[in-house]
């Protein structure tokens, strides 16, 4: 079951991103042809296209039971390179996500106890997020939803 942050970040995500982009996609007169009898040459299903792409690029969550999968596609937060310049790339860097509170603290704790952090703290549209390695270089995301 969802935690009641993720559940206001989804609703907030929702209202600031989905919303704004279903408003334009209701905008493209490209349902059918009688809203535009040109509508193919004027360009309206490529639209319509470029508007879903964006869509399903970002970030999915999947969840069964108490197991949530996150999917970040190239455009996510997620994707930014790393301060040394690596970046993911196909098979990614899969890795655990713990969330967690007051994220500042933790890591700040985590430093202090030697632990190796590939990045410091960045802010994407639903939190801050930092890649911390373990002792056998696999990497493990703290997240603090917004």
């Amino acid at each position: 079951m969802p935690s009641a942050a993720s559940i206001d970040r989804i609703a907030r995500h929702w209202d600031a991103e989905i919303v704004p982009q279903l408003v334009d996609y209701v905008r493209i007169p490209a349902k059918s042809p009688h809203f535009d009898p040109a509508w193919e040459a004027n360009g309206h299903i490529e639209k319509v296209i470029t508007l879903a792409e964006r869509w399903g690029k970002a970030f999915a969550m999947v969840s069964r039971g108490d197991v949530t999968l996150w999917l970040s596609g190239p455009d996510s937060s997620a994707a930014r390179p790393m301060p040394d310049g690596r970046k993911p790339g196909p098979g990614g860097w899969n890795r655990v996500v713990l969330e967690v509170t007051d994220l500042e603290s933790k890591v700040g704790a985590m430093k202090r106890d030697g632990v190796t952090f590939r990045n410091e703290i960045v802010s994407g549209p639903g939190g801050k997020q930092i890649l911390a390695e373990d002792g056998c270089g696999n990497v493990v995301e703290l997240f603090e939803p917004a």
